[in-house]
Parts: structure tokens; C-alpha cells; sequence
């Protein structure tokens, strides 16, 4: 369990660990990178503009200048982006210790990704499932590896609609939408770690979220911006449950860690809780079946370990 003020300086060193850090380039994904570096680990910065990714890196080195922290192209609006970052990294390392899916996009007008999925499941969801699945054998690979994917208390604002995920057959919501991607979010962690236990693997799939957070996340919401200066944690504090979910030697599998006061919005990393909807398996297998129909993707390491598992 964690304690009231958990903090940077409670993870331990991490010489020899290898993690990527999507939406690594500002707020909270930046925070987390950091530390991850400041710890000794070797860190990708998974961004979609190369610019702002290799800045990014820069001010880390700046200030770790022993520091291990690159750069490299990451847009989860683009599968085909996504394949080839993927691809690049599985030629280029034998381990994956830590995976943040931390990348993504708050209630922006109506969109779509290159494939075709609205905007907001589609990055924040899709591309991060495509994301994974293509770097299981790597996770697989590593003892003790984690995938931390960040989600949101906007996750109780909506509810995940199999039948028109895209918003193609109802008037467009884009709050609704938003809820509907971090619900997803908690439903892929909670099935994947489903299917790691089904594996016998030691890998965990565990959640988080940063509460209230300033960051540039919320360009799109008026309202955010306006009551930031009176809620609104620094991303620094806000990095912290994703930190201890990524890190911290006692996180649960499949446990969900945010915030520990005010509802949530605020606090120190402590284990929270989601609602019914996130723990609806029946709802999650859909899910996971629909992601890989419209990505393509399917997590064979996972699915030959499972199997080889029953065999045996």
C-alpha cells in the first residue's frame, strides 16, 4: 500500500532497466521520463513531433547529463507509425522493462486517426493497444516487466459502445468520447493482466491516474483551464502515481493507483478505485476482440504462452 507522501526519492535504482515513455515530450509523460532517467534507466521519449521529442530529451540530459534519454517518432493516431516505432525498437533492444502508455488527447472537436477511428479512442486507446501488442514478445522477455497505462477519473463520464465506438450512428460527445477512451484504457489493463495471469507470467499490466493535473492535455477544455490555479496539482505531482505504479515493489497486478485525497483530484499515490463498468469482463473480452479486428494487431507472444500453458 502506499504511503501518504510517496515521493521520487522512494524508487529504488533502476541501472540496466530499459522503459518508454509515450507523450513523453511535456506534463506528465515528461515528469515521468524524468525520474525514470534521474533513476538511472535507459528511456525512450515515445513523441509524435521528433522536435519537441528531441527538446524534450535535451532538458533531460541537461540536467542527467550521465543520463541514457533519447528521442524517437511515436504517432498513435498512425498505425503504420506505430508499427515502425515498434519495429525500431524491437531491432535495437533485448529487453523492455517499463512501458507508460501515457500519451493522449482530452475532448478535442470531432476528428479522426489516419485509420479512421475517432480521434480520442483511437490515441488514446487503439494506438496504445496496438502499441503493446506489438511489444509483448519483449515484455514477455523480461522478468518483471510492467505496462502502466494511464487513465483518468473521466473514465466514470462514459461508457464503451461496441456497436458504434467511432461515434458514426450518434450525435458526436466529445466528453462522452474522452470517457469512453480512458474507460477503455482501464478495461485493456484489467484483460491484459487477465491473460498475463492466464500465461503464468510474471509481466504486470497496472493502471493510474494523475487526478487534476495541469498540463497542456487540457488546451481543449475551457473550463479546466479557468479552475486549474485553484485544483490543479504541478505535473511533477501529478507523474507520481504512474511513477509508483511503474516502479514501486508493491504494486498489485491489475491495480489501479491515483491520487489519495479530495475524491481523487488530488494527494499522493494510493490505490483507487473504478467503476462497475471497468470490471465488466464481458465487456473487456469485447473490447479486446474489437481492438484487434480494427488494428490488426493480435498478441501472439501472450496468445503461444497461454497456450503452451494449458498444454502443459
Amino acid at each position: 500500500m502506499a504511503n501518504n507522501h510517496w515521493t521520487i526519492d522512494d524508487i529504488g535504482e533502476l541501472g540496466g532497466r530499459v522503459a518508454i515513455v509515450t507523450g513523453a515530450n511535456s506534463g506528465i509523460g515528461f515528469e515521468t521520463a524524468r525520474a525514470l532517467v534521474r533513476k538511472g534507466a535507459r528511456v525512450i521519449l515515445a513523441c509524435r513531433s521528433e522536435r519537441r521529442g528531441e527538446e524534450a530529451a535535451a532538458r533531460i540530459r541537461s540536467e542527467s547529463p550521465a543520463g541514457d534519454v533519447t528521442a524517437q517518432v511515436l504517432d498513435l493516431g498512425d498505425l503504420g507509425s506505430v508499427r515502425r516505432f515498434a519495429g525500431l525498437f524491437l531491432a535495437e533492444h533485448d529487453r523492455l522493462d517499463i512501458l507508460v502508455a501515457n500519451a493522449g488527447v482530452m475532448m478535442p472537436p470531432h476528428g479522426e486517426t489516419r485509420d479512421g477511428f475517432e480521434l480520442q479512442l483511437g490515441v488514446n486507446h487503439l494506438g496504445h493497444f496496438a502499441l503493446v501488442g506489438l511489444l509483448m514478445p519483449r515484455l514477455l522477455g523480461t522478468g518483471g516487466s510492467r505496462v502502466v497505462v494511464v487513465s483518468s477519473l473521466a473514465h466514470k463520464w462514459g461508457g464503451v459502445d461496441l456497436e458504434d465506438p467511432g461515434w458514426k450512428h450518434r450525435p458526436y460527445d466529445r466528453t462522452k468520447a474522452y470517457g469512453q477512451s480512458k474507460l477503455a484504457n482501464l478495461l485493456f489493463t484489467y484483460e491484459l493482466q487477465r491473460r498475463l495471469d492466464r500465461a503464468g507470467s510474471d509481466t504486470l499490466a497496472v493502471a493510474s491516474h494523475p487526478g487534476w493535473t495541469a498540463t497542456n492535455l487540457q488546451r481543449h477544455s475551457g473550463l479546466f483551464r479557468l479552475l486549474n490555479p485553484l485544483f490543479a496539482m504541478k505535473p511533477w505531482q501529478g507523474a507520481l502515481p504512474t511513477l509508483y505504479a511503474a516502479t514501486s515493489p508493491d504494486v498489485e497486478a491489475g491495480g489501479f493507483y491515483g491520487p489519495d485525497g479530495m475524491g481523487g483530484w488530488r494527494g499522493w499515490p494510493a490505490r483507487a478505485e473504478s467503476n462497475p463498468a471497468s470490471h465488466d469482463e464481458a465487456l473487456a473480452s469485447g473490447l479486446w476482440d474489437l481492438s484487434e479486428e480494427l488494428t490488426g494487431v493480435r498478441f501472439e507472444g501472450l496468445e503461444d504462452a497461454q497456450a503452451e500453458r494449458a498444454a502443459s
